[in-house]
């Protein structure tokens, strides 16, 4: 149960960083609609491979 809520508070704040960052990139260089497009996509993908790893950690113990 103590690996799960750490990988929880890792991954929530790691998909924080990713959209903020992608945020900061974008933000202002392209319409409103654009930047929340690539904000959701690219934090999708995160949550992909951060589960992905998380099942593998999980997996191989």
């Amino acid at each position: 149960m103590r690996k799960f809520i750490a990988y929880t508070i890792g991954a929530t704040a790691s998909l924080f960083i990713l959209g903020y960052t992608v945020h900061m990139f974008v933000g202002g260089l392209v319409s409103g609609f654009t930047e929340r497009l690539a904000i959701a996509s690219t934090v999708g993908i995160g949550a992909v491979v951060i589960g992905w790893m998380t099942w593998d950690i999980l997996h191989r113990k």
